[in-house]
């Protein structure tokens, strides 16, 4: 059942009408002197280009107004999905990976218009192999301090919010193996501040689930110590007897080293970003592509061991009538929520999701109060 929480919204940053004016997958973090930054993708012309970059926007009085996107990754690859971590002191850390649009030119080829994809066979005639072996893969940079960006790192998995900090210091990322549809989901492990990293352990799929239908997870560690996965379940090549577009759950006691078979929750939606909040209740946010579409949560009070979902942070504000392949309706592009928890213990969550039909979508906020528990 469908629940309301009060919240406000805003626009973190919107160019919805330019060409390169699309915007997406974002991440947040509060920093130590309290500047909320955002972490995303764009400027870019679409959902899959070659010009995709890293950019951070960041607001000085909780969310009202934010600073102009301050470029920080532009790989000659399309760069997607970043996700941003506080460290300690002034540290930060922003993950993000790259995509060969190569693979797509025959799809997009039906799609864009004849000048438009002029553009995109232009830049692509630069891409040869050995430049993509070079910057293909998942990515990490690092600011120790606030002040200046390390050279990017290469590291193993990918997720579209990046690792944690552990509470004694250590970097966690849970991810899917690189360039592997059929990989695993990965546990990898950094004690030096993400300049290194190991590997920790994988997760297993239920018995029936293919490892090409489990992707895009989170992670977060509890005052005990144990550490709660959520992952993305879609179909991709198989379909399987769980709701598609849906959240699955898995667990380790061991920081990381072995995880327990990941298991439905049977809540539409994903991917999953998840918090604890000071309060100890665990908050998760997601998309949801389904009618009537948008940005939800959902809230465990019991350490993960169930989860009260469907709290509805904000809906579509019009009608969209696009379609999914398999004949399901959907929303064309929204979602990949993120939360932070404000002073005050309000929540605030950035996501992308269009402002108008026919425009590129935005990064937008909702700040909203966790529901007391009844």
């Amino acid at each position: 059942m469908r629940k309301q929480v009060d919240a406000e919204h805003g626009v973190v940053v919107t160019r919805g009408g330019e060409r390169f004016g699309y915007f997406g997958w974002p991440s947040v973090a509060r920093m130590s002197g309290g500047d909320l930054v955002v972490a995303c993708s764009g400027p870019r012309t679409r959902h899959v280009c070659p010009w995709g970059k890293t950019v951070l926007v960041t607001s000085r009085d909780e969310g009202r107004t934010w600073s102009e996107p301050d470029l920080l990754n532009d790989t000659p690859l399309d760069d997607r999905d970043a996700g941003i971590v506080k460290l300690n002191g002034d540290g930060r850390l922003v993950s993000h990976f790259t995509s060969d649009t190569r693979t797509a030119v025959d799809l997009w080829r039906r799609r864009l218009r004849g000048a438009e994809f002029a553009r995109w066979e232009k830049d692509l005639a630069n891409w040869t192999d050995e430049l993509v072996d070079l910057w293909l893969g998942s990515w990490v940079r690092l600011n120790p301090d606030g002040r200046a960006w390390s050279a990017p790192i290469k590291v193993g998995v990918s997720a579209p919010h990046g690792p944690i900090q552990l509470s004694g210091g250590d970097l966690l990322y849970l991810g899917k193996e690189n360039n592997r549809e059929n990989g695993p989901i990965r546990a990898i492990g950094s004690g030096d501040g993400g300049r290194t990293w190991s590997d920790l352990g994988s997760v297993a799929a239920p018995d029936g689930v293919g490892l090409a239908n489990l992707h895009e997870p989170h992670a977060v560690e509890l005052e005990s110590g144990k550490l709660i996965g959520l992952l993305r379940y879609d179909w991709r090549h198989l379909r399987e007897n769980y709701p598609h577009f849906s959240l699955f759950q898995t667990e380790s006691e061991d920081g990381g080293k072995t995880w327990t078979p990941a298991r439905p929750l049977h809540v539409a939606g994903a991917p999953p970003h998840v918090i604890r909040h000071s309060s100890g209740a665990l908050v998760c946010v997601y998309g949801d592509r389904l009618p009537p579409f948008g940005q939800r949560a959902m809230i465990s009070r019991d350490d993960g061991q169930t989860w009260d979902a469907d709290y509805v942070l904000r809906d579509l504000d019009y009608q969209d009538l696009s379609f999914y392949d398999n004949g399901m309706r959907r929303a064309s592009d929204l979602g990949y929520p993120a939360s932070a928890e404000l002073p005050d213990g309000s929540l605030f969550t950035v996501y992308y999701q269009r402002l108008r039909p026919a425009e590129h979508p935005s990064i937008l906020w909702t700040r909203w109060q966790l529901p007391e528990e009844h």
